[in-house]
């Protein structure tokens, strides 16, 4: 452990901090309450920004449109995750990019287990957190998920262990990998802000990329690239591979709701999941595998593993029942924002009657989720957003659209359509394989007013 790393790389430094939400608010913090009177740049593209009340003499502020130009004349760049650098003009001088991820791992590492993918992290992160919890172990779930790093080094000790869910945002620029590395899938994401498919999954890579053989990486067998990329860097690592089928070496292997672990096909530990419901689908069995393999690996017992896998509930927005409302089942899923997140979600639900699809359009390829859907029907489906009218145009030019379609903007019509159209005892789904920012703040909001125009629409029905 040593936060005087992060100081030293800190001090005596020319700084920007590059976005000032959450993170880039906690990078100041952090700065100023070990540096109070150095300069700081502060530079975000809102116009709307306001740092009046933090009465800072030594503070610059940049806004606007040309809000990252210059940036080479910084000794440091401190990037935060939603800062693209697609439309930049000028070559910028990568040495000088960095993050507080990227501090922190180079800082933290040993005590770090990183889970990143495209799908699942804040499900498998938050298990992982859970059964150490569980098992009595000092832990922080820190990252992506909603606390920066910089805000947990004061909690932590010599033995903390640190989870933290790492986006392909946030891995970008990191010049370190955890100790522990978890790699759960990749799927076509963030091309808005990557540009390409092999430049995001480069990043997503960045995980497992700078740990040497004695480190340890947890990875998907099954998944159509990763072991392809992991062959083709040579990442030859201490290391358990899960899926379906047995692996060379370590692995964990899933059949018949029942997980494995085994070297060479001799099987080491069971577990049976044969009545385990908690998380439901086939997606969340890869989740599932993945933090056992990083719990086993700490050292947790068996019965922990299981007494904490039994003990945990699940996360909001990821096929979250909202309820039974005139008989009718209603899920939120809106933190599925790819084809591939939706399908699992259909499959491990089985009784959707009403989908509801679309958002901001990021260019996403949605073919196989008209595949998926032509073959195991839906008969109700509400479209919405810029991504929705593309997919309600690209469905309708390949197959027949179902039964009963709308394109709607307004959350309130959709939520009557799904009332209207969608049989007692049958499902409703929001899972809309597609981002939220075309009319909500993030996936969250979105989830959050879904779930509250469900029970408001039914209180006025049940009055009238």
């Amino acid at each position: 452990m040593n936060p005087d790393y992060i100081l030293d790389q800190i001090r005596g430094k020319r700084i920007v901090i590059l976005g000032f939400g959450k993170e880039g608010v906690s990078t100041y913090r952090f700065i100023r309450r070990h540096f109070p009177d150095i300069p700081l740049t502060v530079a975000d593209r809102s116009e709307a920004l306001k740092t009046d009340d933090l009465n800072d003499p030594y503070l610059t502020v940049v806004k606007g449109e040309n809000y990252d130009q210059g940036l080479n004349d910084y000794d440091l760049i401190f990037k935060t995750p939603g800062i693209s650098f697609n439309h930049v003009n000028y070559w910028i001088e990568t040495e000088k990019i960095t993050s507080q991820t990227n501090l922190f791992l180079e800082a933290f590492h040993k005590q770090v287990v990183g889970v990143t993918g495209t799908k699942g992290k804040s499900t498998t992160s938050s298990l992982i957190f859970h059964i150490l919890k569980t098992a009595g172990r000092d832990t922080i779930l820190a990252g992506n998920i909603g606390t920066p790093f910089f805000d947990i080094i004061e909690q932590m000790t010599p033995t903390t262990i640190v989870v933290a869910e790492l986006s392909a945002h946030q891995l970008e620029f990191v010049r370190r990998s955890p100790d522990y590395a978890v790699l759960l899938n990749l799927y076509q994401e963030h091309l808005d802000h990557f540009n390409s498919f092999n430049t995001y999954q480069i990043a997503k890579l960045n995980i497992t990329r700078f740990q040497d053989e004695r480190q340890f990486l947890v990875y998907n067998g099954d998944d159509e690239h990763i072991p392809g990329l992991i062959k083709s860097y040579h990442l030859n690592r201490d290391r358990v591979i899960f899926g379906t089928e047995p692996q060379e070496g370590p692995y964990a292997c899933c059949r018949d709701r029942k997980i494995h672990f085994a070297i060479s096909g001799h099987v080491e530990d069971e577990y049976d999941l044969t009545d385990y419901y908690n998380l439901p689908g086939t997606h969340n069995f890869y989740n599932i595998m993945a933090a056992m393999a990083v719990c086993r690996h700490l050292k947790v017992s068996h019965d922990d593993i299981a007494k904490g896998l039994r003990s945990f509930r699940g996360l909001p927005n990821r096929i979250e029942y909202v309820g039974r409302f005139q008989g009718i089942d209603f899920y939120n899923d809106s933190i599925s924002t790819i084809p591939e997140a939706t399908i699992a979600a259909l499959k491990a639900l089985k009784k959707v009657d009403t989908l509801i699809l679309g958002g901001f359009d990021r260019g996403i390829e949605y073919n196989i989720l008209y595949k998926h859907l032509h073959e195991n029907p839906v008969p109700n489906i509400a479209f919405t957003g810029p991504a929705g009218e593309r997919m309600m145009h690209e469905w309708q030019a390949q197959y027949p659209l179902p039964e009963n379609v709308i394109h709607e903007q307004d959350f309130r019509q959709i939520v009557a359509f799904a009332f209207k159209h969608t049989p007692e005892g049958r499902m409703v789904l929001l899972s809309p394989a597609a981002a939220s920012y075309d009319q909500f703040k993030n996936f969250e909001e979105r989830g959050r007013i879904f779930k509250n125009l469900i029970v408001e629409y039914n209180q006025k029905q049940t009055h009238e």
